[in-house]
C-alpha cells in the first residue's frame, strides 16, 4: 500500500509538470492526448508561447519506462526554463536542451522535437533529436507529407547538429506530433501497429476536428492487438490545425 500511495503521489506530481492548459493562438487550434504506459511516464511535452501569435511545441520521449525515465522527464522541463529566449530557432532550443541534460542522463538517451509555430505569417520551422517525423497534412492536395530534419538523441553527444524545415502553412493545413508508443504496439502475432496506419487514419480525417482524429488513433491502438494486451509504451500526440 505505501509503494502505491507513493507512485499514485508521484504520478500527481508528473502530471503536474505538463502544461495545465493549451495554448491559445486565434489562428490554431491545438489538441493533445498523453497516456502513460504505468504510474509515471517517460514523455513529456510543453508548449513556449510567446504572443497572441507565436508558439514552440516540445515532444520529448526519454528512452525506458517507470520512475527512472519520469525522473528525467521532470529534468526537461527545468531545462526548458532556460531555453525560452531561444523559442524561435528551433535548432538552437534542442542544442541548448541537449547541453543542459546530456551530462546528466548518465547514459540514458532522450528523443525530442521541437517545432515554432507563428500564425500571424503563416510559417513554422522544426527540428528533431532522433524522433518519429512530423506528419504535415497539406489540405489543399489532400497529401501527408512526412517531415524528418534529425540530430543526435540528447545524451549521444554535446556537439550535435538540428537541422531545421521551414515550413509555409495554409489555412485548414495540419501537424501532428508523436512519440513512437503510438506506431510501435505489437499485435500478438508481432505486427507493429506502424507509421501506415497512423497514416491511414490522419488521412482519412483530414476534414475532422483534431480531437476526433486523437480520439480514433487512441481507439484504434487500444483495439489493435487481437487479445487482452497491457499498454506497451507511453503515448503522446499532438495536433495542431490551421485555422
Amino acid at each position: 500500500m505505501a509503494i502505491e500511495h507513493a507512485l499514485e503521489t508521484a504520478r500527481q506530481i508528473q502530471f503536474s509538470i505538463l502544461p495545465e492548459k493549451i495554448p491559445a493562438i486565434p489562428n490554431l487550434r491545438i489538441a493533445t492526448a498523453y497516456e502513460p504506459m504505468s504510474a509515471v511516464a517517460g514523455d513529456f511535452y510543453d508548449f513556449i508561447q510567446m504572443d497572441d501569435h507565436r508558439v514552440g511545441v516540445l515532444v520529448a520521449d526519454v528512452c525506458g519506462h517507470g520512475v527512472p525515465a519520469a525522473l528525467i522527464s521532470s529534468m526537461i522541463k527545468v531545462a526548458m526554463q532556460s531555453v525560452s529566449g531561444f523559442a524561435a530557432d528551433p535548432s538552437r532550443v534542442l542544442l541548448e536542451l541537449n547541453r543542459i541534460l546530456s551530462p546528466e542522463l548518465r547514459g540514458q538517451l532522450i528523443s525530442a522535437a521541437y517545432l515554432w509555430i507563428d500564425s500571424e505569417q503563416g510559417c513554422a520551422r522544426y527540428s528533431a533529436a532522433g524522433h518519429p517525423p512530423l506528419l504535415y497534412w497539406r489540405n489543399s492536395g489532400g497529401a501527408l507529407e512526412r517531415i524528418e530534419s534529425n540530430g543526435l538523441r540528447f545524451g549521444v553527444s554535446t556537439n550535435g547538429e538540428y537541422p531545421v524545415r521551414d515550413l509555409a502553412l495554409q489555412p485548414r493545413d495540419r501537424l501532428l506530433l508523436y512519440t513512437d508508443g503510438v506506431i510501435e504496439p505489437e499485435s500478438a502475432s508481432g505486427e507493429s501497429f506502424g507509421e501506415h496506419k497512423l497514416d491511414e487514419l490522419v488521412c482519412a480525417h483530414g476534414s475532422r476536428p483534431g480531437r476526433e482524429l486523437l480520439d480514433s488513433v487512441l481507439s484504434r491502438l487500444h483495439s489493435w492487438p487481437p487479445r487482452p494486451a497491457s499498454q506497451q509504451d507511453d503515448i503522446t500526440l499532438i495536433v495542431i490545425d490551421v485555422l
